[in-house]
């Protein structure tokens, strides 16, 4: 195959696509699809050539790009099959193509780019990261200093005091890389831990899991055998089906705190948590509207379930010992695997990505989620499934 048909062929798969988009979904994602399929369509086209000897591999996952996009047109859960053989191998082509557009820059002056290769290893790695979240217990410690923020800050040691143990459930985005059968197992596993509570801090769900209000109520089943409480607040993603999200936290005894408190007992103390709703708009003074409604109560530790971790920086000073968030997807790109804390969130924003932050007295944990969405993969930024030990060294 020449590479001139195949940049017809995905000319062509990108018109099809955003044709069906807007016809069967609306504009902004026809639009979207356009600029997205667009892009990627030029780089794999500029790259083929590297890949001429073994072109009927490089066309399918090209043509697996174009049917994944296509079906999200009728969005829907997928069954196994479909995910396998065309979406995983769409999002890992999708991913690769696109940390190739510098590969490609230099391939369409005609001069062969050395290591064009290299970010598909990076992608390979990527689906890896994307189904395989890491394992660990996180020791957090409150220290009660102030400290100019945010930034980030140590996690301190343990003090010999009983921790409170906290599973922390964050952006699991049900779609073609979280199944119901896998968020079922990490809820599982959550409650096989027996923690002292469990939260869920928002985005459930993907455009693909929104047509059928069964997908979340099947995945959250297993959370109702936890003998303690499970809290959760909303991510902005749940805003585009809250009933399915408040149908599903209430068939299986889930606590939906939307900019409401709740008292919890527990082995390491009592505990005063606030869910916040998410908002974009005027986060200052609705943090500060929630805290004055909810004032702290005496000898409580004091948790605030936030998914945004850049509304952080605006809750007032002194009004949690620890704020847990997620939507960052711990910066989903990033250089973690190495021990460099980099990702493109920090690179780009000065919103907190992962792990434990400080500003003032108030302390943050950015979890980095088990999903993924927007960008096709994790790419050196593994996902997580942590039990934290948090003690109390001060009170904040």
């Amino acid at each position: 195959m020449s590479p001139t048909v195949f940049a017809i062929g995905a000319a062509t798969g990108v018109a099809v696509t955003a044709l069906a988009a807007g016809l069967l979904r609306n504009r902004f994602f026809a639009i979207f699809a356009t600029v997205i399929l667009g892009i990627q369509a030029l780089i794999a086209s500029a790259l083929f050539s590297e890949f001429e000897p073994i072109w009927p591999v490089y066309v399918y996952l090209q043509v697996c790009v174009s049917l994944h996009f296509l079906s999200l047109a009728r969005a829907r859960m997928r069954p196994f099959w479909f995910r396998a053989l065309i979406s995983v191998p769409a999002l890992f082509f999708a991913a690769g193509t696109l940390l190739a557009m510098p590969f490609a820059v230099v391939a369409a002056f005609g001069v062969t780019p050395w290591g064009f290769f290299l970010p598909f290893l990076a992608a390979a790695g990527g689906v890896w990261q994307s189904l395989r979240p890491k394992k660990e217990i996180v020791t957090l410690a409150l220290d009660g200093e102030t400290v100019a923020g945010p930034r980030r800050h140590p996690r301190g040691k343990a003090n010999g005091d009983v921790p409170l143990r906290i599973v922390q459930i964050t952006d699991p985005h049900l779609g073609p890389l979280m199944s119901v059968a896998r968020l079922r197992g990490i809820c599982e596993r959550a409650v096989a831990q027996a923690p002292d509570l469990i939260v869920i801090t928002g985005d459930f769900m993907t455009m693909e899991s929104q047509t059928d209000p069964r997908t979340l109520h099947d995945a959250l089943e297993p959370l109702a055998a936890f003998e303690g409480p499970v809290l959760a607040c909303f991510g902005n993603h749940d805003h585009e089906a809250p009933h399915i999200v408040r149908a599903a936290c209430s068939a299986h005894g889930i606590e939906l705190l939307i900019d409401e408190e709740t008292v919890v007992e527990t082995a390491a103390g009592p505990v005063q948590v606030i869910g916040a709703d998410f908002a974009f708009r005027d986060r200052r003074a609705r943090l500060e509207a929630l805290c004055a409604r909810f004032p702290r109560r005496d000898g409580h530790l004091r948790l605030v379930l936030l998914h945004d971790p850049g509304a952080f920086k605006h809750l007032p000073d002194g009004e949690a010992d620890l704020v847990l968030s997620g939507h960052t997807h711990g910066g989903q790109l990033g250089l973690l695997n190495f021990g460099i804390p980099t990702t493109v969130v920090s690179l780009a924003t000065s919103i907190p990505d992962h792990g434990f932050w400080a500003h003032g007295r108030n302390r943050l944990y950015v979890h980095r989620g088990t999903g993924v969405y927007g960008f096709p993969l994790r790419v050196g930024v593994p996902g997580e499934e942590s039990v934290l030990h948090v003690h109390q060294t001060a009170q904040g």
